[in-house]
């Protein structure tokens, strides 16, 4: 089958898109035929290498995938599937987070603390990733697409809806009536986060790079949109919240924008964050931590059944996907390029 393999670190030109062997299913696994793949900024991370983390070559990225189940594990008759039990044919979409299932950690729904938790795509492997024409998933792990959705739409969304569900939901308790700081707000994560904010009642501010952009997080639903190319962010936050300042930031960007996001977070305020694309060096100044009693929340990949209500929201229409463009899988390399430049608005998606 076809796939796209890298064997060390560096630059797009080490992407080969090229054969290797079929999987097979394990006894409590699932064969997907890979109809389309998501792309994620983790795909350029484990690309040009991360400090502390291996990347196990050869290596195949991609931690979204829609696709059809094409064939059984041993042991998977009898899964429990939405309101049946899961058969060849199914159209399906995964849960991206793999551990070991049996641990405490894992039997009470917090499976991101397992000491065994991956992000498959990322840190799987050899081979082991969603840019390529079949893989093989624990069954666990596979849910069922939702019906309103091509699989195009499907598999842009997983990982960056679980991530951005997590993150706003489960640890930044949004409320109604609320200000959401939204960093990158129409790339993968961005426009999610708009769209869950407006689904709670909150206020997103998406904070983008250009007029372009500007139109696109409107046309998302928000109302207050920030140009960091032409203003002044927070100021306008302030301007936006008559002083008080952001009750939620939603950080991703790491290093450059830490500063900005901790001087516009409002006394008493929560920053949560998942990520660090642009460094980890984050420079807090402990004075104002304590003194405005800020809060910070880290937060990860979510469980599945985070993933699950994520879902039925968007199969209630609550949440859309936002796709950028699709792209043949032979051309993952234009596609990491296009990220890696800011030139994309929403998620690039891979069809085989």
């Amino acid at each position: 089958m076809k796939a796209v393999v890298f064997e060390e670190h560096g630059g797009t030109e080490v992407l080969s898109y090229t054969d290797i062997p079929e999987p097979e299913p394990g006894p409590y696994e699932v064969l997907i035929e890979v109809k389309a793949a998501g792309a994620n900024f983790n795909d350029i991370w484990a690309r040009r290498g991360m400090p502390g983390m291996k990347v196990i070559f050869p290596h195949v990225s991609g931690s979204d995938v829609s696709g059809v189940v094409a064939a059984l594990g041993s042991e998977v008759t009898g899964t429990g599937f939405g309101s049946s039990s899961l058969q060849v044919g199914d159209e399906v979409v995964v849960h991206p987070g793999l551990s070991c299932r049996t641990c405490d950690f894992c039997v009470t729904g917090q499976e991101f603390f397992c000491r065994q938790f991956r992000i498959w795509g990322f840190q799987s492997g050899p081979n082991d990733g969603g840019h390529s024409e079949y893989v093989t998933m624990p069954a666990v792990n596979v849910l069922p697409k939702p019906s309103n959705l091509s699989h195009e739409e499907a598999a842009s969304m997983p990982l960056v809806l679980e991530t951005a569900w997590r993150m706003l939901v489960s640890r930044a308790k949004v409320q109604p009536g609320e200000h959401v700081l939204i960093w990158g707000g129409v790339g993968g994560l961005g426009t999610m986060a708009i769209q869950i904010c407006r689904m709670f009642g909150a206020n997103p501010i998406p904070v983008v790079g250009s007029a372009q952009k500007v139109a696109k997080a409107e046309q998302l639903g928000a109302v207050n949109v920030i140009d960091r190319s032409s203003q002044d962010v927070v100021a306008e936050v302030k301007a936006i919240t008559g002083k008080a300042g952001a009750d939620i930031v939603f950080e991703h960007s790491g290093q450059e924008t830490w500063p900005t996001s901790m001087a516009a977070l409002r006394w008493g305020g929560r920053l949560v964050v998942c990520g660090a694309s642009t460094g980890f060096e984050a420079v807090t100044d402990l004075r104002f931590l304590w003194n405005k009693q800020q809060n910070l929340l880290g937060s990860h990949l979510s469980n599945k059944a985070e993933l699950s209500a994520a879902l039925r929201a968007v199969e209630a229409g609550s949440i859309k996907p936002v796709i950028d463009r699709v792209l043949p899988l032979s051309d993952v390399a234009s596609g990491q390029q296009l990220m890696e430049d800011l030139q994309v608005q929403g998620k690039v998606v891979y069809v085989p």
